[in-house]
C-alpha cells in the first residue's frame, strides 16, 4: 500500500501536534508547517523519520509555494491538507487596529488560501479519495461567544472556500471539510482573560473544554476511507452548546 503524504499547517501547536500524532498513527507520514522552529525539531526529535518539520511563515505565500515544492521534489505529491494554522486576536469593533486586520486575515484565511491552492496542484493522479480538512471555529455560527468579529470573518470565510472546493472538485474525487469546534483547550487560551475563559468553559455543557486529541479524532476519521463520502460539510463539535 502506498504510504500516504499530509501537511499540516499550525503543527506544532497543541491541535497540530494532536492532529500530527493521529495521522502518524495511520501511517501517513506528516510535513508540518510552523514558525516555531524549536517546537518542530522537538518533534522531529520525537516522532521521527515520518515526520518533517519545515520552518514556513504563512503569511508568505512564497514560503508557502516554496515548502510545497520542497514536497514535491521528495514525494511526487500531497494526498492530505489539513488547514489547522490559526489565531485570534482580541481587539473589538470598531477599535480593530488595520494590521491586526490584516494579520488575522492573513494567518486564519489567507494561509489556507494559498496553502489549498499549492496542495491541489500536487493532489492530481493522486490514487483514492484525497482530502482537505479545514480548521474553522464554532465562533463563525455562536455569535453569543465572545469572539471577535475579525476572527469570526476569517473562519466564515474559510469554510466557504472549503464549500467552492468542494463542490468544484467533487469529480476529481478531491474531498474538503471544515470542523468547527467550541472551546478546545488549546495555547490560544492564553490570549483570554481569566474571567473570560472562566465564562466560556462554564458555558460547555459537559463542564470542560474540549481537548485537541478529540478534534483530532475527527480529522483522522475524515481523511480515512470512512470520510470518503464526506465533502462539502461544516462539522460543529461543541458538546451540544448551541443547537438551534
Amino acid at each position: 500500500m502506498v504510504q500516504r503524504i499530509a501537511v499540516v499547517t499550525g503543527a506544532a501547536g497543541g491541535m497540530g501536534r494532536a492532529i500530527v500524532d493521529a495521522l502518524l498513527r495511520d501511517n501517513v507520514k506528516c510535513y508540518g508547517f510552523d514558525i516555531a522552529r524549536d517546537g518542530l525539531k522537538e518533534m522531529e526529535g520525537t516522532l521521527g523519520s515520518e515526520f518533517v518539520g519545515m520552518e514556513v511563515d504563512l503569511t508568505n505565500p512564497e514560503q508557502i509555494l516554496s515548502a510545497f515544492s520542497t514536497i514535491e521534489a521528495a514525494e511526487g505529491g500531497v494526498d492530505i491538507l489539513v488547514n489547522n494554522a490559526g489565531t485570534c486576536f482580541m481587539s473589538d469593533f470598531p477599535d480593530v487596529p488595520v494590521a491586526e486586520f490584516e494579520l488575522q486575515m492573513k494567518i486564519n484565511f489567507d494561509a489556507a488560501f494559498h496553502c489549498s491552492q499549492a496542495a491541489m496542484k500536487l493532489m492530481k493522479g493522486r490514487p483514492g479519495v484525497r482530502k482537505i480538512v479545514n480548521i474553522s471555529s464554532n465562533g463563525a455560527y455562536n455569535f453569543e461567544s465572545f469572539d471577535p468579529p475579525h476572527y469570526r470573518a476569517s473562519k466564515a470565510a474559510m469554510d466557504s472556500l472549503t464549500k467552492h472546493l468542494a463542490r468544484t472538485f467533487a469529480r476529481d474525487k478531491i474531498s474538503v471539510n471544515s470542523i468547527a469546534p467550541a472551546m478546545t483547550q488549546t495555547p490560544l487560551f492564553d490570549v483570554l482573560s481569566e474571567d473570560v475563559l472562566a465564562e466560556a468553559v462554564a458555558k460547555m455543557p459537559h463542564g470542560h473544554a474540549m481537548q485537541p486529541t478529540e478534534i483530532a479524532e475527527w480529522v483522522r476519521f475524515l481523511v480515512s476511507p470512512a470520510g470518503d463520502v464526506s465533502s462539502g460539510n461544516i462539522i460543529i463539535l461543541n458538546q451540544g452548546r448551541d443547537v438551534h
